[in-house]
């Protein structure tokens, strides 16, 4: 996990969706971490991003919004590693997405969609879909603030097999040492469950600004000046034994390319659909069927 691994340890999408709308707090904007949520991960051919793809999506976001469909879905656009874009949606039981899916059982639905499908497919050159459920145990402070966010930070951290236990003996660490440090971190945290190899977690959190990466590395000093030499060793240990794969990924919201409720529309112009796309280059669910399985 970045947090910790960049100061001292030395080592693609939220978290949204209905339920969470549903559960958002008027004056925060604080969400409810669902159960489950799906990240479907587009990588977008050379010159295949910014503009045009804001263009299929947008189709999407705009027939979506039709439809009245009860899952939403936020985008992201990678600021780090190959070019892609991220869709996160949420739901709290597999019953709800089957339920919400039945819309697209309509043949003019599909025939609708099929067009859109198609451009978008012919701008990507790979897709892949993961369903994450929430661990809260290793989370910190849960509860995204997807109104006023503007980055997502994802740190994505494999755990070699049969080491489980180790890992979240550690992560709790995490959550405990960074609790008590006096510092701002906070995180959601999910554990794959289709989609990927076991044993992939990701670490969730959302920043309304470039200046809060900068408040963490502070925060993380604070953190690591709180330890102990023998809980700095034992941290060292518990990451050896249950960690090969640990890496962080930066990516800026895509308002464009996102199918939010209509309160975060009236809430914040920035959410509002734009007719010629983001000002940001772009990168986003899968070429497959994404909007037809959110």
């Amino acid at each position: 996990m970045r947090k910790i691994t960049r100061l001292f340890l030395g080592v693609s999408l939220a978290v949204s969706g209905i339920t969470m709308a549903a559960a958002q707090d008027q004056a925060t904007a604080t969400m409810h971490p669902p159960k489950y949520i799906q990240v479907t991960v587009e990588y977008t051919k050379p010159g295949k991003g910014g503009l045009a793809h804001d263009k299929t999506e947008s189709a999407f976001v705009a027939q979506m919004a039709k439809l009245k469909f009860p899952i939403n879905y936020w985008a992201f656009n990678s600021l780090s590693g190959k070019p892609r874009a991220i869709y996160i949606s949420g739901f709290d039981s597999f019953s709800e997405l089957g339920k919400a899916n039945k819309m697209f059982d309509n043949p003019g639905v599909g025939a609708t969609m099929e067009p859109l499908n198609v451009a978008d497919g012919e701008l990507l050159e790979d897709s892949k879909s993961i369903i994450f459920s929430y661990d809260k145990d290793l989370s910190l402070r849960p509860g995204p603030d997807l109104l006023h966010m503007r980055f997502l930070e994802a740190d994505i951290v494999h755990v070699k097999e049969g080491h489980i236990k180790e890992f979240r003996e550690l992560a709790k660490m995490w959550v405990d040492g960074y609790g008590k440090a006096g510092s701002a971190f906070h995180w959601d945290a999910f554990q794959a469950q289709y989609g990927e190899e076991a044993g992939y977690f990701v670490f969730l959190t959302a920043d309304k600004s470039m200046d809060d990466l900068d408040a963490e590395t502070a925060d993380g000093e604070k953190f690591v000046a709180a330890l102990t030499d023998e809980q700095k060793k034992k941290l060292r240990e518990l990451r050896e034994a249950a960690i090969d794969e640990d890496r962080t990924e930066l990516y800026y919201v895509n308002p464009s390319q996102s199918y939010v409720p209509d309160s975060f529309i009236k809430a914040d112009p920035f959410w509002k659909p734009k007719s010629g796309g983001a000002a940001k280059p772009a990168a986003k669910p899968a070429a497959s069927d994404k909007k037809s399985n959110p």
